[in-house]
């Protein structure tokens, strides 16, 4: 595992944060400050210049109703979102992916935050792998990944191979 810098540093002369609460009496009051520049671009290590975001939406190809709803999916994604790259619909594992999936690629924060919330509601039966570009894929996959729906287990150890760089 990697070693996690210090997310405060930068901070250390800053004013203590207020402990009061909004008025809804739970959440606590933050004072207004600078927009993060998170919203427009993606923090390092992330590496956007071939895209920032891979989208692995995976389904069980001998489940039939699973494998209608993922190419309805598939479909619906590239209606609703045609500036995003959508890959074809692989109906075996490949690569790192133990099951049938799709990909799709995101070139900003605001897709990427637009097509995870979307797939949130909309996944059906499906799994999403959701994992960044660093150049480092074993990481990506690793590390860095997260989950919408359950998780499956990857094949890791054909992302140590030198000649993969973006899966």
């Amino acid at each position: 595992m990697s070693q996690w810098p210090s997310l405060l540093a930068g901070y250390e002369a800053a004013e203590p944060l207020p402990t009061t609460k909004n008025p809804d009496g739970k959440s606590l009051y933050n004072p207004p400050g600078p927009r993060s520049a998170a919203y427009d671009d993606f923090p390092k290590p992330i590496d956007p210049s071939n895209n920032g975001f891979d989208f692995h939406i995976y389904y069980m190809p001998s489940a039939p109703t699973q494998a209608q709803y993922a190419k309805e999916l598939h479909e619906r994604i590239r209606r609703e979102f045609p500036e995003l790259r959508i890959y074809r619909l692989w109906d075996k594992a490949v690569g790192p992916h133990p099951t049938a999936m799709f990909e799709v690629n995101t070139f900003n924060p605001h897709q990427t935050g637009t097509l995870f919330s979307w797939l949130v509601v909309n996944r059906g039966p499906c799994d999403v792998l959701v994992h960044p570009n660093t150049g480092d894929p074993f990481r990506d996959h690793a590390e860095l990944a997260t989950w919408i729906g359950k998780s499956w287990p990857l094949q890791l150890e054909l992302l140590k191979r030198p000649h993969l760089t973006n899966t």
